[in-house]
């Protein structure tokens, strides 16, 4: 099973309201796998239900196949998590394969789709909507982009400054025209800049990071200078704070640190062992020596993972990325 079929299983068996607070913490994309999981589960068999709660370390070992009306509960789960207007979109995405509405919505789209749609507009339209997705989604968009739009849109992500409301209102209505649907008027213009441009690169593959930076430098030392500054990298993992690292690692899947530690520097593994207790850690090494080779590609889309992870901590303020933690005062 995928990770998003075992997320809806385990959403099955938690009953509505305790789902709905689950998805309230997930990302938009993250609810939009999750649900599409669910709208997809049929029979599901005991031996399913006990292989995601084991994994969860819960003993919930009686549990039968689901007997859930699968179509009405997604409704009902969606609209306690999201809203009825937001989650009206998405449940029309997932259970009737409609479109969803407005620029908002295009967070529930697939990044293909969201990259067919703008390629012919004006780079500037580009760039504010790739600069309203979360990062990880822009950079899945700007790879399905022209290659001579690419680096064009991320300089003018990173310029962006003091977008005015109306602007992308505006923006809005055209999307919304798109999808023939009403959504409700955005509020904040707080998109792009250089922070945002160094994100979305941050959770492209390297490959293409890399040839995208190129570029920008090529055309713009100084920009490609300043967007470096704020990226973060793998390696970097090695300066957080203890107390930061040890959060990180709670919310890490152990499967993708191992494969993202295939690939990384001696001093970030030993930062991530010394936060570990001595048993998780000597089980993490043994796990690493016994895993085999593994493809760099699979390395790098880990490393991203946990990055990411590490991202959204410290946008909530759980985790400190300076390198620094506050001191104590007693």
């Amino acid at each position: 099973m995928t990770g998003a079929q075992r997320a809806a299983i385990l959403l099955l068996t938690l009953g509505e309201q305790d789902a709905a607070e689950v998805l309230k913490h997930l990302s938009a994309r993250d609810v939009q796998a999750v649900g599409t999981a669910m709208a997809s589960l049929t029979n599901v068999s005991r031996e399913q239900v006990e292989l995601v709660l084991t994994r969860l370390n819960e003993d919930m070992g009686r549990h039968t196949s689901l007997g859930v009306g699968t179509e009405e509960y997604i409704r009902k789960i969606l609209v306690n998590a999201l809203g009825e207007s937001k989650a009206g979109g998405l449940i029309d995405r997932i259970l009737l394969g409609r479109s969803s509405k407005g620029l908002e919505s295009l967070k529930w789209m697939e990044s293909r789709a969201i990259a067919e749609m703008i390629s012919q507009e004006h780079p500037q339209i580009i760039a504010l909507v790739l600069a309203h997705l979360e990062p990880d989604q822009a950079a899945e968009v700007i790879g399905y982009l022209p290659p001579r739009t690419r680096s064009d849109a991320v300089m003018r992500i990173a310029t962006l400054d003091g977008v005015q409301p109306h602007a992308l209102n505006e923006l809005d209505e055209i999307m919304e025209r798109q999808f023939s649907g009403n959504t409700k008027k955005l509020k904040s213009a707080n998109v792009g800049g250089l922070k945002a441009a160094a994100n979305i690169l941050n959770a492209m593959e390297s490959t293409r990071e890399n040839e995208l930076m190129a570029a920008i430098r090529t055309h713009d030392a100084g920009l490609s200078g300043r967007i470096e500054e704020l990226m973060f990298v793998f390696e970097d993992l090695g300066e957080l704070d203890d107390r930061s690292m040890q959060t990180l690692l709670r919310e890490v899947p152990t499967a993708r640190l191992v494969t993202a530690l295939k690939g990384a520097e001696p001093g970030v593994r030993e930062k991530i062992f010394a936060n570990m207790s001595k048993r998780a850690a000597d089980m993490l090494r043994d796990d690493l020596e016994v895993s085999g080779p593994v493809r760099l590609s699979e390395v790098d889309a880990a490393q991203k993972e946990v990055l990411g992870i590490a991202r959204k901590l410290a946008d909530s303020g759980a985790i400190n990325l300076s390198g620094t933690g506050d001191e104590l005062v007693a």
